[in-house]
């Protein structure tokens, strides 16, 4: 009997143990209210540049329209979250003689900025961004991009973000966090997400493939430009589709749009949203946003980001055309 039991406990060990490992996400984007029902199930990785902001309060104000809480300083994470410095995780690399900014860390490095964070290979990943404009959803879209091109497949976003917690009105904890060494490891290295020059010169040439240039619409016409680049203007062939048309705001949050909505302003730009695919923008963060829209709620895997973006194409002495068109 004793030895029975033994064996069936062995057994239902395997079992749940298997069904711990093999806990998944629901789909690409994760509510607030699914994540305070997880949390124990998987590893928060919130992703900012400014570790104060980790380990303090966060500031509220609470208006007088619907008893509403709006956020206006931030501080603060949720418990058992771990922080990612966005500023770590892009590096300098030398492409044709060229030193280019703000490129896709080899594997090896990346594996180490990974594990530095705490990051473990034993649970789901939820990446958590402030979630209050458009740059910061891309800095953790652009990390989740990393990842997915280093075998990384269970790995979602929290939808509003930080910003989005709070004003539900969910505790955020301003204690210190011990960081350990994860144990994350690259699963493989996925080409097939990653753009090079000659792809992108062959769809301006073509047409083949659609180019999008996911800057401000002043960007892209050429009438303004980042810093972060030496040239103004556009790929031709590129249609611009700007984070703003993928976002709506509630309570000061930034919450993506429903499936059926982000179709019609596609369309209405002339995006194809199921056709093959290239995004950029400046360094490949505002970028990250479509790319991710494309390939993870449309599921297009024919979608790809262009790593360097307008500053290696520029840098590299390629062609840019001004106006809207």
């Amino acid at each position: 009997m004793n030895i029975k039991l033994t064996f069936l406990i062995g057994i239902l060990s395997v079992i749940t143990g298997g069904l711990a490992q093999a806990f998944t996400l629901p789909g690409p984007l994760v509510s607030a209210n699914w994540l305070a029902q997880n949390k124990s199930e998987v590893q928060i990785v919130e992703v900012a540049t400014n570790f104060d902001s980790f380990i303090n309060q966060p500031n509220k104000n609470q208006t007088s329209q619907a008893n509403k809480r709006i956020v206006v300083d931030f501080g603060g994470h949720i418990e058992g979250s771990v922080l990612m410095d966005f500023s770590t995780v892009r590096v300098e690399r030398v492409i044709n003689g060229n030193k280019v900014n703000y490129l896709i860390p080899s594997q090896d490095d990346f594996q180490k900025i990974v594990q530095s964070t705490g990051v473990n290979n034993d649970k789901p990943i939820v990446l958590v961004p402030f979630g209050l404009n458009h740059v910061d959803i891309g800095e953790a879209l652009r990390i989740l991009w990393q990842f997915k091109v280093y075998g990384e497949d269970n790995i979602s976003i929290l939808d509003g973000g930080l910003t989005g917690w709070l004003a539900e009105g969910r505790a955020t904890t301003s204690s210190n966090v011990s960081k350990q060494k994860g144990n994350w490891a690259v699963k493989g290295y996925r080409s097939e997400l990653v753009a090079t020059s000659e792809d992108v010169a062959s769809a301006s040439a073509t047409g083949k493939t659609q180019l999008i240039d996911a800057r401000v619409q002043s960007q892209y016409s050429g009438q303004t430009k980042s810093e972060d680049v030496r040239g103004y203007g556009h790929i031709k062939g590129a249609k611009n589709f700007a984070p703003e048309f993928m976002t709506r705001s509630a309570n000061g949050a930034l919450y993506f749009l429903s499936r059926s909505d982000l179709e019609a302003n596609f369309s209405a730009k002339g995006i194809n949203p199921s056709a093959s695919s290239i995004s950029y923008c400046n360094t490949g963060t505002e970028a990250s946003s479509t790319w991710y829209v494309l390939y993870e709620i449309f599921g297009s895997s024919s979608t790809k980001l262009y790593d360097g973006s307008a500053n290696l194409w520029i840098i590299q002495g390629r062609p840019i055309i001004l106006g809207d068109s």
